[in-house]
């Protein structure tokens, strides 16, 4: 698994017996992302498809949007651990294309696409509607059955080869209609996850992802139904909670949002229209 994973020395209690011995967890580094060689953002994610992570990221922020977009995505050699020197590969330094607008890069930086924005809900919603490049077709024909939206978790936890070793990993996946897997991401953070899928569509000039249905681990928030909809997938599946704002996204946008998706119990929060029900 290589810097996937770490070792590290724990006391187990189990019933009354002590145990001491090394455990497996999942790695978490920061990863700082450069755009032509300006900081840009940092985010804490496990090692692993980091241009990826830094591309999709770039599509959620508006930036980038066609595989044509993006001219290299490489590790910075100036990123180095202790007296050593060696390189942590924790940041990266994305080069657009010509031609490509890049943002504007502040100390007070605030990409109008973030949950974290700071701005109120209906500002939010505008943000993602009127930056997204792949709007999500309302009369997309797209149809999908409770039967196949019931075996996604399943099939998203048998791909999750990390969380087997570690228990602490979230997972994003990209479905076919008819439920096939794609694609498959693990990360500690879920938007990372997310991001590491769209980044890698994008790398294969595959965006928009107006034929699949992105399904993740935990709950559905607003980041996330931003992300999806930034790279025009038309439906969200997650097995948790949806919070309020990704709900008003998923129907402002005419996305499908599906949530407490579990076995054959599932709630459709927006786009009924798709679910043959």
């Amino acid at each position: 698994m290589g810097r996937v994973t770490v070792r590290r020395p724990v006391v187990r209690v189990r019933g009354g017996r002590v145990d001491r011995r090394a455990d497996t967890l999942v790695a978490e580094e920061p990863l700082e992302i450069r755009l032509e060689g300006r900081a840009l953002a940092i985010t804490m994610r496990t090692p692993g498809d980091d241009f990826a992570l830094a591309a999709g990221f770039l599509v959620s922020e508006g930036v980038l949007a066609r595989g044509e977009e993006l001219a290299s995505v490489t590790y910075c050699a100036g990123a180095v651990d202790g007296a050593e020197g060696g390189n942590t590969y924790n940041v990266v330094d994305v080069r657009p294309a010509a031609g490509v607008e890049l943002p504007k890069i502040t100390l007070e930086r605030n990409f109008s696409t973030t949950s974290s924005c700071g701005l109120c809900g209906k500002a939010s919603l505008d943000a993602v509607r009127t930056t997204t490049r792949w709007p999500v077709a309302r009369d997309d024909g797209m149809r999908l059955t409770t039967g196949v939206l019931a075996v996604l978790p399943d099939r998203l936890r048998a791909g999750q080869r990390v969380f087997d070793r570690t228990g602490g990993l979230h997972a994003a996946a990209l479905f076919t209609p008819d439920g096939e897997l794609i694609d498959l991401r693990e990360d500690v953070g879920r938007h990372n996850a997310v991001d590491k899928l769209i980044g890698r569509a994008l790398q294969q000039d595959r965006l928009p992802l107006s034929d699949t249905v992105l399904m993740v681990s935990g709950r559905a928030s607003f980041e996330l139904a931003q992300k999806a909809a930034m790279a025009g997938i038309p439906v969200l599946a997650a097995v948790s909670a949806p919070s309020s704002l990704a709900v008003d996204l998923a129907a402002e946008t005419g996305m499908t949002l599906v949530a407490f998706l579990r076995g054959d119990t599932m709630n459709v929060y927006a786009g009924e229209h798709r679910i043959a029900l």
